[in-house]
């Protein structure tokens, strides 16, 4: 389903076409989106600033795939001088949850798309351990197996991001019913709901009901430790409730109170950890700034 950004007049903003799904509801405790973006015809003529991308920490698994053009990593972030060198990225790759910013450079014509998948759900899917991948970036991993090896073949060949997105669901979905673990009634799953899930199914869960017992499985299942995951958490609840907002003034201390920070100190702390920016700066970068066009569109 073709997802209406929060706020219309923002995404607006974004001068490269930029499309987010969201997935079937058979699918929504496995993907949290597909995001697609292309600047063919038009990026050659951009300045070179608006060729990088800003990415928040995440706890998300993704598959990354470029139809036309490249992507590179700049390792060292932000700010990136100008030419400064970066990682050119596979055509196809799998990156792991990310618990640092991170900003990426395109050539200035290209065309990719993104499947945002919850890591349980690639543990269920294939047996790969998120643990393994936390901050790395490489070609889709040989133990995916063959039929993913064939999906991610037939995704770039395909004629339009829309049938790229019908591809991955239709390959994912009786492949997820098989392997899901129980889970509660489908719905678009935020970081905070995902994460009391994991917890709840941690508690109920194997031999042994101890704290430290259900945090080895709730890293073992999503990568990182239930402190980390509730901090992107509160990060993502704080960023809802600013874009909600609008253009209308923020009162970051009824923002922390609310997304269930201490305080506004403590509120940006974690933004600048989350993002790399404090909350007012990254604000106005994310209306100001071509980079900044995945915050756009998010919901």
């Amino acid at each position: 389903m073709l997802a209406q950004p929060l706020q219309p007049a923002l995404a607006a903003l974004n001068r490269a076409p930029v499309h987010l799904w969201l997935p079937h509801p058979s699918l929504s405790h496995c993907v949290r989106a597909f995001v697609a973006r292309s600047t063919l015809g038009i990026g050659r003529d951009w300045p070179e600033s608006w060729h990088y991308n800003h990415f928040p920490a995440s706890p998300l698994c993704a598959i990354s795939w470029f139809m036309s053009g490249h992507a590179e990593l700049i390792e060292d972030g932000w700010p990136a001088r100008a030419g400064s060198p970066g990682r050119r990225l596979p055509r196809v790759y799998f990156s792991g949850p990310v618990t640092r910013p991170r900003v990426s450079r395109n050539s200035p014509e290209g065309h990719g798309l993104m499947l945002m998948l919850l890591p349980d759900a690639v543990q269920a899917l294939t047996g790969l351990n998120a643990a393994d991948w936390v901050n790395r970036f490489e070609p889709l991993p040989p133990s995916f197996g063959a039929e993913w090896h064939s999906l991610s073949h037939a995704v770039l060949a395909a004629p339009n991001d829309e049938a790229r997105v019908a591809l991955i669901e239709e390959f994912l979905s009786s492949r997820w019913q098989a392997a899901r673990p129980p889970a509660p009634a489908p719905g678009l799953l935020r970081i905070q709901d995902w994460a009391h899930a994991l917890a709840m199914r941690a508690a109920s869960s194997g031999i042994g009901r101890s704290v430290r017992q259900a945090e080895r499985r709730i890293k073992g299942w999503a990568g990182l430790p239930m402190r980390e995951l509730r901090g992107l958490g509160r990060a993502e609840r704080a960023f809802f409730r600013t874009l909600s907002l609008g253009d209308a003034n923020v009162r970051w201390t009824d923002v922390a109170a609310e997304s269930g920070y201490s305080d506004q100190s403590h509120l940006c702390r974690e933004t600048r950890r989350v993002t790399g920016f404090a909350p007012d700066e990254l604000r106005r970068r994310i209306a100001e700034d071509e980079s900044f066009w995945i915050y756009r569109i998010w919901t």
